[in-house]
């Protein structure tokens, strides 16, 4: 079956969000446009790691693209705090994400790549090509792409409060730090 690829440029909506509850979330990232609705599922970690390059490729294009006009934070026009659009039907789990910025329209490029099948050894995961898996690539502007960081940093930040010793997640029903090495204050 030939390999989906869903082209957002520009998107309606691009965003990162969750489904579940802390500890046991599920995060995505979700495009639409006037046609049709993309949900991807990942990594909180790959939604942190995206949402700082971003940060730092806008960072970067601003000090060396005198034209770019590239804003330090977003504007309001463009945040968005609304919930995921229903229903959420994953479209695939993302393996690998490229990061770009084309200077000809002053777009950033996203793309994410679906994970390599399970079924396959590693030897044909890592030889696959990710233009051989189902993609998802958007094109935003650099006020959306500012508007995607700060919804991202809030919907990472979202999660269980970390540890003050350990920075594991404390988790509601207790929390053993490997930092008091078993040891507990006599009460």
């Amino acid at each position: 079956m030939a390999p989906q690829r869903f082209l957002f440029d520009p998107p309606e909506r691009f965003v990162a969000g969750t489904v579940g509850e802390p500890g046991q979330r599920t995060f995505f990232l979700q495009a639409r446009d006037a046609a049709r609705l993309a949900s991807v599922v990942l990594e909180k970690e790959q939604v942190a790691l995206l949402a700082e390059r971003l940060d730092a490729l806008l960072d970067e294009v601003a000090r060396r693209v005198p034209g770019a006009a590239v804003p330090v934070a977003p504007p309001e026009a463009v945040e968005d705090l609304a919930p995921l659009e229903q229903p959420i039907d994953p479209d695939f789990r993302v393996g690998t994400m490229t990061l770009a910025w084309d200077g000809s329209d002053n777009r950033v490029v996203i793309e994410a790549f679906a994970a390599a099948d399970g079924d396959e050894d590693d030897t044909e995961a890592a030889a696959a090509e990710p233009s051989d898996r189902d993609r998802m690539v958007v094109r935003i502007t650099h006020d959306a792409a500012r508007a995607f960081v700060r919804r991202a940093h809030a919907v990472v930040a979202a999660g269980r409060p970390p540890c003050p010793l350990c920075g594991l997640p404390l988790d509601p029903h207790g929390h053993v730090c490997p930092r008091l090495n078993g040891h507990r204050p006599r009460t």
